[in-house]
């Protein structure tokens, strides 16, 4: 797994949602190896034709099981369902789980999960086999179907600090930079933000308010 420049292979599972094919274009055009998961393969292997570079669509689990990065961008409500279908291949692996606690139709109101987080779900779910790092919670989706870098930080949290410094730097392909926002008990603070973002979106008339981290060089 990875090519011969050691970049890993990353699945997107969600693939063909508006946050993960955005995810998807981004990494296939700096040059990584990237699978889309979706419940239908052939949506997943339209969406990969459409992104080029070599990225190629699958199921999800047959996606999780090929990779070494596995990236969760599905809706809230089958959060949990999904991590259960591909626990079973994502031993040793890097899950990045970027799913945000939305609850229909209040969105823009926080609801955080009795578990505190989708984050803490995730870890709970798959165990201490997977490398568990949450990030890319607050990148408006329209951003990443743009031109270049979306223009926002993406914060980063994980509680294994060589795979949350690897995520930054994917986070870095995609966005202005990624930010080491510590362990993974702190995704809840990006989690809740991305309801604020959704109500500032809708009170100031914006497509993708995002955040930016002062003081930085």
């Amino acid at each position: 797994m990875g090519d011969g420049e050691n970049k890993p292979v990353i699945a997107i599972i969600g693939g063909t949602g508006d946050l993960g094919s955005g995810l998807a274009k981004k990494w296939a055009a700096a040059g990584y190896k990237v699978l889309i998961g979706s419940r239908s393969r052939e949506k997943a292997e339209a969406m990969a034709q459409s992104i080029g570079h070599d990225a190629a669509g699958f199921s999800y689990a047959d996606a999780a099981r090929i990779a070494d990065v596995v990236v969760v961008a599905v809706p809230y409500a089958s959060h949990v369902e999904t991590l259960h279908e591909i626990k079973p291949v994502l031993s040793g692996k890097i899950l990045v789980d970027a799913v945000v606690p939305l609850v229909p139709p209040k969105v823009s109101v926080v609801q955080l999960p009795a578990d505190g987080s989708a984050a803490r779900q995730a870890k709970d779910i798959v165990g201490d086999e997977v490398r568990v790092v949450s990030a890319f919670h607050n990148v408006g989706a329209a951003k990443l179907h743009q031109g270049g870098r979306a223009e926002c930080d993406v914060l980063v949290f994980g509680d294994d600090p060589d795979a949350r410094s690897l995520v930054i730097g994917l986070a870095g392909e995609v966005a202005t930079r990624g930010v080491d926002g510590g362990v993974l008990a702190n995704s809840v603070a990006a989690e809740a933000l991305t309801s604020i973002l959704i109500g500032i979106n809708r009170r100031y008339k914006v497509a993708g308010a995002g955040i930016r981290i002062t003081g930085l060089d």
